[in-house]
């Protein structure tokens, strides 16, 4: 990224001079990259601020251009709120969606989205990985649910790109939102894939001004972020395989000398989960001193990072089925490429003696009020 916040400032929309040209090849060669990383072509990939600009480019995009042909949304009431919180000012509009509830291990049921599926229902939209409890969901068989009947079908894979296989087209997705920042790239950009053919599908632009990125999105493209994004990308993929597989060991580590705890549960499908995510729900802890006992030691929040200062219990887990107390209570560790073996027995360590010290302290208190 550096020769470009140094040396190359020219805009990639600038065609008539060299430093114009320069830019674009760098935002052309991101754009194959990320093109290649789903399966889909480079004209397909319009770059955006993040997933939830891209998010809210598909969503509300579907909604204004397809309003016509109807005015029904289904989605997960596990999705992240880049995806709820659209859906519900489309709601305010007139628009009609449907919040299916999940499985208690947080994946959809494939019935339940049948029978949701109405005349006028225009678009689907399913995150491919759980930003919290790390589930994936079944892409495919969502897809072709959705080609069948001639609706869109929208994936927010923020959490998976570069960590799971992602292919539009044998999943038959017409719509995915990604972002860098989960891949180690930078902050600020993401990017929407926009089905070109098959169906070619429409959207109405959220931002106006230069027409860039074919109308969809305006404004000078970003190219430093993108060609980041870009680089993030290539690294992940090159590394996925052999990545996944460390990864879903430090887990499976972690979990094990967790779960030697009575009264610490597991959040999510055990194994149809991302590589690096840990969720778990701790019995017999106040859920604020659990995490100020953390902070010092481990890095870790009880629901969406974005969202990890509210006080609220975590949609997600509530979702499934988890008791307010519970949900409050709870971890979500995200395990990434630069952890390593002597960190994960670190961290076991010291939420372990958290835990056991918490509830050691509720049990004197308990004995002090008798």
């Amino acid at each position: 990224m550096l020769p470009y916040f140094r040396e190359h400032f020219g805009n990639p929309s600038s065609n008539s001079h060299a430093y114009g040209w320069e830019a674009e090849a760098a935002v052309r060669q991101a754009r194959e990259i990320l093109a290649e990383a789903i399966a889909a072509t480079p004209e397909e990939i319009v770059f955006t601020s993040g997933a939830t600009e891209a998010n809210n480019l598909a969503i509300k995009g579907v909604a204004e251009a397809y309003f016509q042909k109807g005015r029904h949304i289904i989605t997960l009431a596990t999705e992240h709120n880049a995806v709820i919180d659209p859906s519900e000012y489309l709601r305010s509009l007139g628009f009609e969606v449907t919040f299916l509830p999940v499985q208690i291990d947080g994946l959809i049921d494939l019935e339940k989205l049948e029978q949701a599926f109405r005349p006028d229902t225009i678009l689907v939209s399913v995150m491919a990985a759980n930003n919290e409890i790390g589930v994936l969901q079944p892409l495919a068989e969502i897809g072709k649910m959705c080609r069948d009947r001639q609706v869109l079908f929208h994936t927010d894979a923020a959490q998976a790109i570069g960590k799971i296989p992602l292919d539009v087209q044998a999943m038959q997705i017409d719509l995915m939102s990604l972002t860098a920042h989960k891949v180690h790239g930078p902050k600020g950009i993401g990017a929407l894939y926009v089905r070109r053919r098959n169906p070619r599908v429409q959207l109405a632009p959220q931002l106006h001004g230069g027409g860039q990125e074919r109308g969809m999105r305006s404004g000078t493209l970003y190219t430093p972020q993108i060609v980041g994004f870009g680089q993030a990308v290539a690294i992940a993929l090159a590394e996925r395989e052999t990545e996944a597989k460390r990864q879903i060991q430090l887990r499976d580590r972690l979990w094990q000398k967790l779960s030697q705890l009575d009264g610490v549960y597991l959040n999510g499908h055990p194994s149809q989960r991302l590589p690096g995510n840990l969720n778990i729900s701790v019995e017999g802890v106040d859920g604020t001193a659990l995490h100020l006992g953390l902070q010092p030691v481990v890095a870790v929040s009880s629901g969406a990072a974005c969202s990890s200062a509210k006080t609220a219990p975590s949609h997600v887990l509530l979702a499934l089925g988890r008791l307010e107390k519970l949900a409050y209570a709870s971890i979500r560790f995200g395990i990434g490429r630069f952890n390593t073996t002597e960190e994960i027995d670190r961290v076991a360590e010291h939420v372990v003696a958290t835990i056991s010290s918490l509830r050691r302290q509720k049990q004197l208190s308990a004995i002090g009020d008798r």
